[in-house]
């Protein structure tokens, strides 16, 4: 699954506190980049020590680049949240 992939890829990477992965392609079927099985558009959370002092443009950068080879075959739409453990504890 496309969900556990991320996780996967995002955990090596960044070896974050908390990663949350949402599949949120059942709301945008028959929208533009949807495909009839799915596993198209995400919403996830990271939360990393290694985002501070980095700005959330940066930190999203790190993200994309992570998933870059799904990004271009597989993910149509990724929402992004992006905090360090103190901004998670705040939230």
């Amino acid at each position: 699954r496309m969900a556990d992939l991320i996780r996967e890829k995002i955990a090596a990477a960044l070896d974050p506190e908390r990663i949350e992965v949402v599949d949120e392609s059942h709301l945008h079927v028959g929208h533009a980049g949807a495909r009839l099985e799915g596993e198209t558009h995400f919403r996830v959370t990271v939360v990393a020590s290694s985002f501070a002092g980095l700005s959330r443009m940066e930190r999203q950068r790190r993200i994309y680049a992570i998933l870059a080879e799904e990004m271009r075959e597989r993910i149509h739409a990724l929402g992004l949240t992006t905090l360090t453990p103190q901004e998670a504890e705040r939230q």
